[in-house]
């Protein structure tokens, strides 16, 4: 992957002076509970750069990074999942990759996404019509794909993907993103939480039990729907640490890691030059008469853009 240069002097100073990016994952509740805490400033601020994003196409895209970037947990072994969202309206939706490496990378299906009318709030359902939500996982040792699929409920994104995994994967989870743009434009915070109740282990439970559990859920839902706005959070220098044991206090949270998140391709001109090459003798030779030289190819994952001689389609 080629990484855009971000030349804007004032946002560089920005983010070098708030929290470095990362993911803190964490447990609570005597291990009830599972989540993870995501500061992605410089990551949405990579991705918009190398798509040449626009604020309401780096809003979407954004928080689909986020989400994505928030599932990274949930992936079993060397595993990788895709997060894609298909709807009729403007927007039209994304294909998002994440892997257990912790990279991150996907693409808008409608970019620039187009507008009738100035932006009046940040409520991006105006944009998302009728469609669908549908999550990929591929492991490297299973033979198919294992797929999963609910139409779009809320037309939002962070709760559409909590419907996702309370009706396909019986779990109850929660998602929270947020992105905070300053005067100009520019993404000065950017983050998300994830929040998931984790399977009970089996055995009778009293009644008393039950009324506890009852409590529980109560106060973490309370304490989740209370979180600050993340990106503004991260934008005024705040860290993940302190939210986790701010919010959930009375649930004995415990970070048990912290990882890198990263946007990141495994695309290259080496990869997109053997492609060419493999289309056919017909194909590749009517693109050296024809083409012009170099070729120009963008990866959609991604954004890198290569050059590719024709030289080198001729090159054993």
């Amino acid at each position: 992957m080629i990484q855009t240069q971000i030349n804007d002097k004032e946002l560089l100073e920005k983010l070098d002076n708030i929290e470095a990016d990362g993911m803190s994952i964490f447990v609570m509740a005597e291990g009830r509970y599972r989540g993870a805490l995501f500061n992605g400033t410089k990551f949405i601020n990579q991705m918009r750069a190398n798509h040449n994003l626009g604020i309401l196409e780096t809003m979407v895209l954004g928080q689909a990074y986020i989400c994505a970037a928030l599932m990274i947990p949930t992936i079993k072994g060397r595993g990788r999942l895709t997060f894609r969202y298909d709807t009729n309206g403007p927007a039209a939706g994304f294909n998002v990759e994440a892997d257990s490496l912790g990279t991150v990378r996907g693409y808008l299906l409608q970019n620039p996404i187009p507008i009738s009318a100035p932006l009046e709030s940040w409520d991006l359902a105006p944009f998302f019509g009728p469609g669908t939500l549908t999550i990929s996982r591929i492991s490297p040792d299973a033979k198919a794909p294992q797929i999963g699929s609910v139409e779009i409920k809320h037309k939002n994104i962070a709760q559409d993907l909590a419907w996702y995994f309370q009706q396909s994967e019986q779990t109850q989870t929660a998602f929270n993103t947020s992105i905070q743009f300053d005067k100009a434009g520019r993404v000065i915070g950017a983050g998300g939480m994830f929040l998931q109740r984790l399977p009970s282990t089996g055995g009778k439970i009293d009644q008393k039990e039950s009324i506890d559990e009852e409590e529980l859920v109560e106060a973490v839902e309370h304490a989740f729907s209370s979180a600050p706005s993340y990106g503004q959070w991260f934008a005024e220098k705040g860290n993940r640490e302190d939210i986790i044991y701010g919010l959930f206090r009375a649930m004995n949270p415990s970070v048990v890691l912290d990882r890198d998140i990263v946007f990141d391709c495994p695309c290259s001109e080496e990869k997109y030059t053997n492609a060419i090459k493999n289309l056919g003798k017909e194909e590749v030779q009517d693109i050296i008469l024809n083409d012009p030289d170099p070729i120009e190819v963008i990866c959609h994952n991604c954004g890198s853009v290569y050059n590719i001689s024709k030289k080198s389609l001729t090159e054993e």
